[in-house]
């Protein structure tokens, strides 16, 4: 072996875990690696490279290979994988990123997602400031996000294991849990879900990301099959609110990371509805960001994936989001068929049999108006503030608004379909009628802590002043935004 790749070996060198973790997946062997290097060496003119599996071994051990080999393994990885695989992502710089860090293209395997939910949410917990891992972290869109995704169908290596008996619950044998304990974790998930309904994402979510690095502290003990996949389950559930109240707050990229983990470790659990529930979370986001494209595929890749088994709530939640990425896309038939979807599904849960999760019970009649309600407004909107779909987005938005009053919990979702309101009384040139709402959903936001919420509100009040800035109701509602809602004020 000639003058290849040889570089920086030291006497402390770890094993590179992020090439090893590619390399798993890829399915090639150290031997055909070598010889694809090789090849792309000789394409490239570097006809000194001759590498062999002793050298493969070499690089996933931990030694640094000189240029060209880093570029030459980022373009075969890439290829073989269909996105971009960085050299970062490879393990392969000398201030190389940690697996948390690395993208959203992960591998699909229990104790890697365990590792990398540990890592992650410690990061979370030591750098709990505004954008931590700043950049570190960067937003995944289009196909280097849809594909990873699509691995969620692929079944896994092995069949379940049968549900153990409740003797597996046995709390006397050390590192097991009980069936209490195990309660107990899941009524506090439920109780989080409520804290984030009724408050928002920034009083609470620190306390979430450390109870999930508790979930993943027990993942990592020897357990029974049943309990397993029962605290995979939760750290879904956590990962998944952890991710909302991150994109709550206005923590994109973290939110992204979460909710990709949260997929993950739904996978393990074998629960498809709640791997359906975490992708529309996903969409979601990808709309507020201003990608319906990417929305759309990541809710029809939850409706085939939970399509045998998601009950009639979470199929019309699914339905109302399809909705919402349809109006953005600009597409009103699409939109209007969705919107009839979701509520004619929505009218059969009541004959459903089995209790529905918790994660998906916000998912009330005031919610389905709500979400119904935004698609047609957000179709005025890509319609060049069309009247007519303002006029079919109002009368839902009302009921959606008039349920939520009654409801002291949905407190941040009341805020929404306040500015919902306004929003839609601007798109029908009845400014004063849009100031009501606005001022109220103001009064509601001081109380939760959702940069969500403060946004929508600042860009509702400024296209107030900018299309009716000479009323006084419209001055005093910008005046009083600058009161009650100063942008100075911290997020997190």
């Amino acid at each position: 072996m000639s003058g290849n790749s040889g570089g920086g070996a030291s006497a402390d060198k770890r094993p590179n875990e992020l090439l090893g973790s590619w390399f798993v997946r890829s399915g090639w062997s150290k031997g055909e690696l070598a010889r694809q290097v090789n090849r792309r060496a000789r394409q490239l003119g570097a006809n000194h490279i001759s590498t062999d599996t002793s050298r493969v071994r070499r690089w996933l051990d931990g030694e640094n290979p000189r240029e060209p080999i880093p570029r030459i393994l980022s373009d075969l990885f890439s290829e073989r994988f269909g996105c971009v695989v960085s050299i970062e992502d490879l393990g392969l710089r000398a201030a190389r990123q940690t697996p948390a860090a690395s993208g959203v293209d992960l591998p699909w395997t229990g104790p890697q997602t365990v590792a990398l939910l540990g890592e992650f949410s410690r990061s979370d917990l030591m750098l709990a400031r505004r954008g931590f891992l700043g950049t570190s972290l960067a937003l995944s869109a289009g196909p280097s996000l849809i594909e990873p995704m699509q691995r969620w169908l692929v079944p896994g290596p092995a069949a379940a294991a049968p549900p153990e008996p409740e003797s597996a619950f046995d709390s006397r044998r050390p590192g097991r849990l009980s069936k209490p304990e195990l309660d107990l974790l899941e009524s506090t998930t439920r109780m989080f879900r409520q804290w984030d309904a009724q408050c928002g994402g920034g009083l609470r979510r620190k306390a979430v990301v450390g109870q999930l690095h508790e979930v993943t502290d027990l993942l990592q003990e020897p357990q029974p099959e049943a309990t397993t996949r029962t605290l995979f389950k939760v750290a879904a559930e956590l990962a998944e609110l952890a991710g909302w109240m991150s994109y709550d707050v206005g923590l994109q990229p973290t939110a992204q990371k979460y909710f990709v983990l949260a997929l993950h470790a739904a996978k393990e659990a074998g629960d498809k509805p709640l791997g359906s529930y975490v992708l529309s979370s996903m969409s979601r986001q990808m709309i507020h960001l201003g990608r319906p494209d990417d929305a759309l595929e990541l809710i029809h890749l939850a409706q085939y994936g939970s399509r045998d088994c998601a009950s009639p709530r979470t199929q019309s939640m699914l339905y109302a989001m399809e909705a919402r990425a349809y109006a953005n896309m600009g597409q009103p038939g699409k939109t209007k068929r969705a919107v009839r979807m979701a509520e004619d599904t929505f009218a059969e849960s009541d004959e459903w049999d089995e209790p529905d999760p918790d994660w998906i019970r916000f998912f009330s009649e005031a919610e389905l108006y709500g979400e119904n309600s935004h698609s047609f407004r957000d179709l005025a909107y890509v319609a060049g503030r069309s009247p007519t779909y303002a006029s079919l987005a109002e009368p839902l938005m009302r009921r959606a608004v008039d349920l939520f009053a009654k409801d002291g919990e949905h407190q941040r979702s009341y805020a929404l379909n306040l500015i919902g309101m306004a929003t839609v009384h601007l798109l029908q040139r009845e400014p004063e009628r849009s100031t009501e709402f606005a001022s109220q959903a103001m009064g509601i936001a001081k109380k939760v802590r959702s940069e969500r919420v403060n946004t929508r509100i600042r860009k509702t009040v400024d296209t107030a002043v900018r299309d009716h800035g000479d009323l006084a109701v419209v001055v005093d509602l910008a005046d009083q935004l600058a009161v009650d809602l100063p942008e100075s004020a911290e997020a997190v």
